[in-house]
């Protein structure tokens, strides 16, 4: 269950030629697919694409009635072969991930796809997660483009030139036999306009029907010798056909006045920031009418010799706008000046930051400062205030370090890893990519590397210290795209006697609840209710436990403690399985509200504190971190330290009362049922309750006015 549905969103797909499309760039990204008569789609979900695979698996029913094949790849890896079928035949194909950690999974095939080459258009859309919202190591997609020269295409952020590029984009692969990349920020992902729709196209061929009539071509193989000559037809052929084409339709844009002795050189995706800083500097406006030349890069590799070198020509300086390091951009303008002998000086690192994300504010100040430099006439009378230093900016705004949501079953995993750390001293723990890294930041402060998906298990392998197991962390969504093989069967096959856990939490949540094969979720189009452990013990494992219930800490401590302790060597799996919560709640708020309207009784679980019995000592907020957990004034005129207390975002995990039963804390917590719609008796035994609290309350009041008037 995605965390979000596009079942509405994707008829506006059916829209025909002249017809105005409105919505989201992930939405106008798979609207030019279907436009430009795309034969298969497929992908692996995260940010900041997850909900372009939300809405291919929402759009399935159209795909089918085009002829659209749909696959929701297990790993890159896997979608990325599926490119394959446009090396032979004229297919259109086109598959998403997150980059970089996804580039780097799909890696080897993307690098054999690209030196053999294809023959239909391949496109890879990639989710661009670089800057501040980014969850990943800061790397950027320019690299691979170049390493395996693919085309990288980086759209302006507005939907009528991403659907023209996706589109374009298919035209370049054709016209150059090399698969595309088109990179698409977090903004663009999600940015919201219109534009004139075209009819869906239905493929001229479908998979099926290039299937019935193989065809294959030796010298597309990457054997020896077509390897040697895949590099020459790179350069000699593919490249020099991959310009003229971006040259002919003009793929580049430019800006402002034909004439001046400064410019601006951006990537397309950095555009509406750029213009956004000329027109807080009073030299453009929001409709992108500004007065200095801009060359606009959407297609960011290759770069064209003759544009860059006709918009160079007669500038002083020109700043390039890159984001990210190594500045591939500016080494390679600094090649074509020279190269043309122009004497133009090319800005960018030494005046833009060398890492960072390229903000408003970051790119106003760096404007600001060329203008200044080269065009001071141009140069603000009156510039916005400079970003404060990072010292000041920490000491002015608190941090929010990422956590476990509330009531996350999670939690109280790590909560019987303290317990048992607690006894037995400190553990190296190895985490993966996946929710349950958040056990790295605090209260938990546990996990000591991060490596890939599924990789976890097999970075704690390289430890085998005397006396002390290691343990590995892996979540189901990891397990299946690499874990099972890669951390599994590793320790398998090298006896590694550490303990894995893996966290099956019934989705791929961390990417946005979609399904995966050992989801419990009934699936019309894909096969769940795969069980882990079977194929945990299919690998070769021989030591499991299963616990159904994360929540029950005891339990998972006591699992966990056999675990380090067990004579049996060999590697030992523990699966600690409960829905995750968000989609727990998707899925059950809805069922609760219509049976609430229909008059059917409701029960809903919460938990609270009594204020009079809890210490203050808040050990279980430090075993626990649940969001909902905090604090409060102290009832007790007597006693100073604040009470703890649970707030309204409590969805009655109980994970708060397992921990302070489990660790021996004060029993302070109370569970409560709210009923809706409660039965007769239930009303009749409420209101009884009622008037015996109100008489012991009276009497309890009565007491103490005696006692003061002795």
């Amino acid at each position: 269950m995605a965390e979000r549905s596009f079942k509405k969103e994707v008829e506006k797909l059916r829209l025909g030629d002249g017809e105005v499309f409105e919505g989201e760039g992930i939405l106008a990204v798979t609207k030019a697919l279907l436009q430009a008569g795309v034969a298969y789609v497929g992908g692996y979900q995260g940010s900041p694409i997850s909900h372009l695979m939300d809405v291919f698996a929402d759009a399935d029913p159209l795909l089918r009635e085009l002829g659209v094949h749909f696959e929701s790849n297990a790993s890159e890896a896997s979608a990325a072969a599926m490119l394959a079928a446009s090396v032979n035949y004229p297919l259109r194909g086109a598959v998403a991930w997150k980059s970089v950690v996804g580039t780097n999974v799909a890696s080897d095939a993307l690098s054999n796809l690209a030196s053999g080459g294809v023959t239909g258009g391949a496109l890879v859309i990639i989710g661009e997660d670089y800057g501040e919202g980014s969850s990943i190591m800061q790397e950027r997609t320019h690299a691979f483009a170049m390493k395996s020269q693919m085309w990288l295409l980086d759209p302006r952020p507005n939907l009528t030139s991403i659907v023209n590029l996706v589109e374009k984009g298919f035209e370049l692969s054709e016209a150059s036999n090399t698969p595309v990349m088109v990179e698409l920020r977090v903004r663009a992902c999600h940015v919201t306009g219109a534009f004139t729709a075209k009819d869906n196209r239905r493929p001229p061929l479908t998979v099926g029907q290039a299937a019935s009539t193989p065809q294959r071509d030796l010298s597309r193989i990457v054997l020896p010798p077509a390897n040697f000559l895949h590099e020459h037809e790179k350069v000699e052929k593919r490249w020099p056909a991959a310009q003229r084409f971006i040259a002919e339709h003009r793929l580049n844009e430019w800006f402002g006045p034909d004439t001046h002795d400064v410019g601006f050189i951006v990537q397309g995706g950095l555009y509406n920031t750029l213009n956004r800083a000329l027109e807080l500097a009073g030299l453009s406006d929001s409709y992108g009418a500004a007065q200095i030349p801009v060359y606009c890069l959407n297609v960011a590799y290759p770069l064209i010799p003759d544009e860059v070198t006709a918009f160079c020509a007669g500038k002083r300086a020109v700043l390039i706008i890159e984001e990210g390091q190594p500045e591939f951009l500016e080494h390679e303008l600094n090649t074509l000046m020279r190269r043309a002998d122009l004497q133009t000086r090319i800005v960018g690192k030494d005046i833009l930051p060398r890492a960072g994300e390229y903000t408003g504010q970051v790119l106003h100040d760096g404007v600001v400062a060329f203008l200044q430099q080269w065009a001071p006439e141009l140069a603000p009378q009156h510039p916005l205030a400079p970003v404060p230093p990072e010292p000041e900016l920490q000491t002015a705004v608190p941090q929010r370090p990422a956590g476990f949501c509330t009531g996350c079953p999670e939690r109280p995993i790590f909560a019987a890893m303290k317990l048992v750390q607690n006894e037995g001293g400190p553990l190296h723990v190895a985490g993966d990519i996946g929710c349950h890294i958040f056990s790295t930041l605090a209260p938990f402060h546990i996990g000591n590397t991060t490596m890939g998906y599924g990789l976890g298990a097999a970075s704690g392998s390289a430890f085998k210290p005397d006396g002390k197991r290691t343990v590995a962390v892996m979540g189901d969504g990891g397990f299946w795209h690499n874990g099972l093989t890669s951390g599994i069967g590793n320790a398998v096959f090298n006896q590694d006697d550490g303990v894995t856990i893996i966290v099956d939490n019934g989705y791929s949540a961390a990417t946005g609840g979609q399904d995966i094969l050992s989801s419990q979720a009934e699936n019309a189009t894909r096969k769940t209710k795969n069980s882990i452990e079977t194929a945990v013990r299919g690998m070769g494992v021989t030591w499991t436990r299963r616990l159904t219930r994360t929540y029950d800490v005891a339990r998972m401590r006591d699992i966990l403690r056999e675990a380090l302790t067990t004579p049996t060597t060999g590697p030992k799996v523990i699966i600690a399985e409960s829905e995750c919560m968000l989609n727990k709640q998707r899925r059950i708020k809805p069922l609760m509200a219509k049976a609430a309207k229909e008059g059917r009784r409701v029960v809903q679980e919460r938990f609270g504190v009594d204020s009079d019995t809890c210490t203050g000592d808040h050990a279980c907020i430090r075993l626990s971190g649940c969001p909902s957990l905090t604090i409060k004034p102290n009832p007790d005129p007597l006693r100073v330290d604040p009470v703890t207390y649970i707030d309204n975002s409590c969805v009655g995990c109980g994970n708060c009362g397992e921990v302070a039963h489990a660790a021996v804390l004060c029993p302070s917590f109370y569970k409560a049922s709210v009923v809706t719609n409660p039965t007769r008796w239930e009303q009749i035994l409420s209101r009884l309750r009622g008037a015996v609290i109100t008489a012991l309350q009276a009497w309890q009041a009565r007491s103490l006015a005696a006692r003061a008037a002795w």
